[in-house]
């Protein structure tokens, strides 16, 4: 019998990923779009996706779904929370209105039954996503039989900090289960620390501490601000160590590409697996 999020979120709330999403939608521009396709092209280590098909487990904004098809692939995207396929939805409306080769609908990585649907694919993405549904282990398991024999599947995993992750934990359940006052407290707590952080960093080694301030998060064309309130209420929250995933995966036919830690910190482990040719 196929798992559902609603079944294994437990009693607490879930963050409301839709609600900070469309929040989001605004920022895309061609610079952010840019920014998630020469991400893609980095990780899958392929310079286009021409003809390939690519599936978006959790497609959150749609921008990387939106990259995908920019790059040339079919892409079939799917999200649990509703206000996220509308955010895709607005996303292909925005820029390529009426597109057959992109599929969009609601879906749960948890739901065996609506996974062996889809088929396979020569890419399954799911980039902060699977950690969320309250049943991670499961929900990568349930990625195998979609990638296709040689197919790479691509994924990012929040990192195990032992007792740092249990007490991040801890702050999330408060932010899910809280008042819009606490909720914006302690986003404001968490990114005024992190900030004095980062500017301390860039202090010792010499460099502009307001350079990055206002920038867009990372390499990906994500937003500072809107990750921040991700990192803090995203609930449910599970984590895993590289060697985990590792050992998972290659017990079930899947050979490492590419791994792309955060250091030891409190963000995302970015995985590249490619399925054995031998394997279904």
């Amino acid at each position: 019998m196929s798992k559902q999020f609603s079944d294994v979120a437990g009693q607490d709330a879930r963050f409301g990923f839709g609600a900070n999403w469309a929040r989001f939608l605004a920022l895309v521009d061609d610079e952010r779009i840019a920014l998630a396709e020469q991400s893609l092209r980095d990780m899958l280590e392929r310079e286009n996706l021409n003809g390939l098909r690519h599936l978006d487990v959790g497609s959150g904004s749609g921008l990387f779904s939106l990259a995908a098809r920019n790059l040339g692939a079919v892409v079939h995207s799917f999200d649990y929370d509703p206000q996220s396929v509308g955010c895709t939805q607005a996303l292909r409306e925005r820029y390529r209105p009426g597109d057959e080769n992109w599929i969009i609908e609601r879906g749960d990585a948890l739901d065996e039954d609506y996974l062996a649907g889809l088929g396979t694919f020569d890419v399954v993405y799911s980039w902060g996503v699977l950690h969320h549904t309250g049943d991670m282990w499961s929900a990568l398991e349930n990625m195998t039989p979609l990638v296709n024999r040689r197919g790479q599947l691509f994924l990012a995993l929040y990192n195990d900090q032992g007792g740092g992750s249990k007490r991040w934990k801890t702050i999330k359940r408060l932010y899910v289960n809280g008042s819009i006052i606490r909720k914006w407290s302690l986003v404001s707590l968490v990114g005024t620390l992190f900030e004095l952080r980062r500017f301390v960093i860039s202090m010792i080694r010499l460099q502009n501490p307001f350079k990055d301030m206002f920038s867009s998060s990372g390499n990906r064309g994500m937003s500072k601000l809107y990750d921040l309130v991700d990192w803090v209420g995203g609930h449910p929250f599970e984590v895993a160590k590289p060697e985990e995933v590792f050992e998972f995966f290659h017990e079930r036919g899947f050979h490492m590409q590419r791994l792309k830690t955060c250091g030891g910190g409190h963000g995302c482990n970015e995985y590249v697996f490619r399925k054995h040719f031998s394997e279904g």
